[in-house]
């Protein structure tokens, strides 16, 4: 079972719950009407407050036509929140409202220094130390909080506008603050520009002037190095020894192109002379005229040779003489082929001896477009150097007179703009008479009805048993009975006799109520002669005494255990918040409060089995809890015995009163136990000399306020509605 679970047997009557209300109307009715009495009387006695707002747009506010050359509006960093909130710290910032506050004189105001008009009652408070004197405050600061106090600065959501609100007294000295304000924040921001326009122009002036300089000498520079190298440029611009070089390459791949033509056509009329062919293909030989001539005579003779053959014999004197000539004539055209292949021998020599030239000449203005090339690197890098120069110091030029002009000209754009001119306000913010006295009335109406309902709830009036629940039979708690056996003389023993005065003694050193009559009469009609007390007595003494701890002690074994339990239900019955922890072997104490006996206990908590949430258990009878002892194993369990006092600290800071049923133990069994405000009672059943050794020995072990209690004669009192009866 849950520590829930004791309530699983009752319900809320809503019926009745409501009914509370019915019955306490006019409480509620009265405290409502006071409440909002008092909340009219305040809002008709304030100070009415008004609140002028100034509204200013950031954004840049530089035109197309007067932007700086060479600049876009891309330059500009976008407006987002972080500089709308960076623009809101600025307005709200020291500098600004020192500002304001000199040029309206507001430290001649009382409502801007307390210090000026100071009430009786504000003297008083600062005289016993419960306000701090304003006159420790520097008048300044003194001004700044006030004017802190009275200004709201923020950004308007989703949008680039800055809202400036300020509160006073006075419509128009709200609405002249927060217009200054406002029309110190832009005034602000022209003097950071131009302070920024200054610092530029003084910057950029040395440094012109520097750069000046600086470019003179670089360009001088590059005109000394180009003397001194005697770098000529070309066409293309480009070193003229370079430009020589292209143009011979060029010359050079021509000539060799022209010998290897010669060598070649010289060649091949070389072979047709040599093999005795014909010249006719060679296109040098085919060139030359005569011997076009001489082929057109050989090509006559050999067709009138062909034609006289027909008619004459070979031997024919015309045939023969034709013959001889056709001969003659191809010795002409050889010898004009010898001729044609001396020629292109001697053209091939001679562009042989032009390629030779150049490639010398090649040669030479190789090393000089190395040596031009090199010093034309140099050059460069000093021309660039020169060029960066200038560069920066036209840059810088330019800069300087656009910074110029706007400060002769006064031009410096503010990068924020008045949306409107602030109003004076007509009507107070505060106080709203209507809204103040109805959320009053609202409020108090309903805390009233809702601490009603919790009144009527947590007393118990609302509850009624669950639809529907049953309860079964248990067993009840065998209530123990006096013996019949005769009374033991008091003589009978010198030992016992010395403990029952200590006894007395200790029984007579208790509060007054709780050992009012030394003897109590028997049920049988003896008396006793022990000084024990009854259940009644013994929970009257621990709610006297507010003891935070009860440990009982049971020599007489499980028995004599139910006087715990019934002393835990007593002292539950009167209010107070009980728990019953059972440290008997056998479960005697805390098997009669629960279902079973199988419910995890303290010596799960102390085998770190379960926590204390798992281990504290309901009462069946009483609003009372219980710690049973268990199911874990107790050897395990007894090796944390040390954690004991750790636990007894944490449930009695959770719980009133912590009983602590011990069983037969002795003063070192409960040594753990005790602590402050913690009562020892030895239960007893007969006034045996059992009883008597074992409060002799916990009187002896410095227990000497130790109580015998007796459940002999209780009779419990009627069950809590929705529980089961003990009896």
């Amino acid at each position: 079972m849950s520590v829930q679970s004791a309530a699983a047997d009752v319900d809320v009557d809503l019926r009745q719950l409501f009914a509370s209300l019915a019955r306490n109307w006019l409480r509620i009715v009265l405290v409502t009407l006071v409440v909002t009495g008092l909340a009219f009387a305040f809002a008709w006695l304030a100070t009415p407050q008004y609140k002028a707002v100034a509204k200013l747009e950031i954004g840049p506010r530089e035109s197309v036509f007067t932007r700086p050359a060479g600049s876009t509006s891309d330059d500009k960093p976008a407006t987002d929140e972080e500089a709308v909130a960076t623009e809101v710290q600025i307005i709200s910032s020291p500098d600004i409202l020192k500002k304001v506050a000199a040029d309206l004189n507001l430290d001649k105001l009382p409502e801007f220094d307390e210090a000026l008009r100071m009430s009786a009652l504000s003297r008083a408070l600062v005289l016993v130390g419960l306000k701090s004197d304003p006159f420790d405050i520097p008048p300044e600061e003194r001004v700044l909080n006030a004017m802190h106090d009275k200004l709201n600065v923020y950004g308007v959501e989703k949008s680039r506008v800055i809202a400036v609100e300020f509160s006073s007294k006075d419509p128009k000295l709200a609405a002249q603050v927060a217009d200054a304000i406002a029309q110190a924040y832009l005034a602000s921001k022209g003097n950071a520009k131009k302070e920024s326009n200054t610092a530029a122009t003084g910057f950029l002036g040395p440094e012109i002037t520097d750069l000046q300089n600086r470019v003179k000498e670089a360009e001088a520079k590059v005109a000394a190095y180009r003397a001194q190298s005697d770098l000529l440029m070309g066409g293309n611009n480009s070193v003229l020894a370079t430009q020589q070089l292209s143009e011979l390459s060029t010359e050079l791949s021509r000539v060799r192109a022209n010998r290897a033509a010669a060598e070649a056509t010289a060649d091949s009329v070389r072979k047709a002379l040599q093999n005795g062919g014909t010249l006719d293909s060679v296109p040098e030989v085919l060139s030359s005229e005569l011997i076009q001539r001489l082929l057109e005579r050989q090509v006559e003779l050999r067709t009138n040779i062909a034609d006289l053959s027909t008619t004459l014999l070979d031997n024919h004197p015309r045939i023969r003489a034709l013959k001889s000539q056709l001969a003659d004539l191809e010795g002409q055209i050889r010898n004009e082929g010898q001729k044609i292949l001396k020629g292109l021998a001697t053209q091939a020599q001679t562009a042989k001896a032009r390629e030779d030239q150049l490639v010398e000449e090649v040669n030479q203005l190789k090393a000089a477009s190395a040596r031009a090339g090199e010093q034309q690197v140099q050059l460069d890098a000093l021309q660039r150097d020169a060029n960066a120069q200038r560069q920066q110091l036209e840059s810088y030029m330019a800069s300087y007179r656009e910074a110029a002009s706007r400060a002769d000209r006064n031009y410096l754009p503010v990068d924020a703009r008045l949306l409107s001119k602030v109003q004076v306000p007509t009507e107070p913010y505060f106080p709203k008479i209507g809204p103040i006295t109805g959320a009053a009335a609202a409020a108090s109406l309903l805390l009233m009805a809702i601490g009603t309902l919790l009144k009527e709830l947590f007393s118990g009036r609302a509850m009624r048993p669950a639809a529907g629940a049953r309860f079964e039979p248990i067993e009840q708690v065998a209530m123990p009975v006096t013996r019949t056996e005769p009374m033991v003389a008091e003589a009978e023993d010198e030992d016992i006799g010395v403990a029952e005065g200590q006894i007395r003694h200790s029984a007579a050193a208790t509060d007054a109520e709780a050992a009012e009559p030394a003897e109590v009469e028997a049920p049988e009609g003896r008396r006793s002669r022990l000084g024990e007390i009854d259940v009644d007595k013994a929970a009257q003494k621990l709610i006297a005494s507010g003891a935070s701890r009860a440990i009982f002690v049971s020599p007489e074994g499980d028995e004599a255990a139910a006087t715990a339990v019934l002393v835990a239900r007593e002292v539950s019955d009167a209010g107070l918040r009980v728990l019953l922890l059972d440290l008997t072997a056998s479960g005697a104490a805390s098997r009669p409060m629960l279902e079973s006996g199988l419910f995890p206990g303290i010596t799960n908590l102390l085998a770190s089995e379960a926590q204390f949430s798992d281990v504290i258990h309901p009462d069946l009878y009483s609003d009372a809890h219980v710690i049973p002892v268990g199911t874990a194993d107790p050897v395990r369990a007894m090796r944390a015995a040390d954690r004991l006092p750790i636990i007894m600290q944490s449930l009695t800071t959770a719980y009133d009163l912590v009983v602590v049923e011990c069983g037969p133990a002795d003063a070192q069994g409960i040594s753990r136990l005790v602590g402050d405000g913690t009562e020892v009672f030895l239960s007893m059943l007969e006034a045996d000399d059992e009883v008597t050794q074992a409060a002799v020995k916990l009187i002896e072990s410095g227990y000497p306020d130790v109580t015998l209690v007796t459940p002999v004669g209780h009779e419990p009192g009627n069950p809590l509605p929705g529980r089961r009866s003990a009896a």
